[in-house]
């Protein structure tokens, strides 16, 4: 939406603008051009994730929490399933589950996703699923179901977790949403170690690829998030 909103601003311009129409359109062109084609979009995700030291190897002992954040749901013939990002997300905490066992003496997944997109199930109950599916006992999971942002999941998974002694808390998600939800978990007094599910990558060329939107799309979604959430503790709103 934030890419949509920019050209529309851009037709705007254009349309009130006619003695800069020939300028408005070339920097249209040029900056659809620059993002799918991915020489911008390379850049927009490096900055998402700027300043994440991402653990490869988590440290896992005592009692340890993975926490899992959603990232919506998708319609299908078989019901709501969980987006590419959201599967790659279930693979990489149940993965870390398994090791959890191995090494830990009690390990609890904590997924946290409401229902944002009023599908009628939250991410809660659809992602638990598929995590049980991979291997998570019942008796080890937890849901969340009520957050719609970010923030929400940091806000209500930090209720959660303070009643209880965790020896280790590790924080799951994709690449590009990690620097956002560290702020938002840290805000909260939870410091977890971030593990990476999945990453995004812009394919640099000479020809557009919608992929290539879509990602900057998603970079520029977390990095204005990362700018409301500055601007939001200044005025004391967070």
């Amino acid at each position: 939406m934030i890419l949509f909103d920019s050209f529309v601003l851009l037709f705007i311009c254009f349309m009130l603008c006619r003695k800069r129409r020939r300028v408005i359109s070339i920097a249209a062109v040029a900056l659809f051009w620059l993002l799918a084609t991915g020489w911008l979009t390379a850049p927009l995700i490096a900055w998402s994730e700027a300043g994440v030291v991402p653990v490869e190897h988590p440290d896992m002992h005592g009692r340890t929490t993975l926490i899992l954040l959603g990232t919506g749901t998708r319609r299908t013939d078989s019901g709501l399933q969980p987006p590419p990002d959201g599967i790659a997300r279930i693979h990489k905490v149940a993965a870390l589950y398994r090791v959890c066992r191995q090494q830990a003496e009690r390990c609890t997944v904590l997924m946290s996703g409401g229902d944002p997109q009023h599908h009628g199930e939250t991410e809660a109950a659809v992602y638990g699923r598929q995590l049980i599916e991979e291997g998570v006992a019942p008796g080890d999971l937890v849901l969340e179901p009520n957050s719609r942002t970010t923030y929400e999941n940091a806000k209500f998974t930090a209720s959660i977790l303070r009643p209880q002694y965790d020896d280790a808390r590790i924080l799951v998600t994709s690449s590009y949403q990690m620097r956002r939800a560290l702020l938002d978990f840290r805000r909260f007094g939870i410091d977890p170690q971030p593990v990476y599910a999945n990453r995004r990558r812009a394919q640099t060329g000479w020809l557009p690829r919608w992929r290539n939107v879509a990602n900057a799309e998603q970079a520029l979604h977390e990095l204005v998030g990362i700018a409301q959430f500055h601007v939001y503790r200044w005025l004391g709103w967070f």
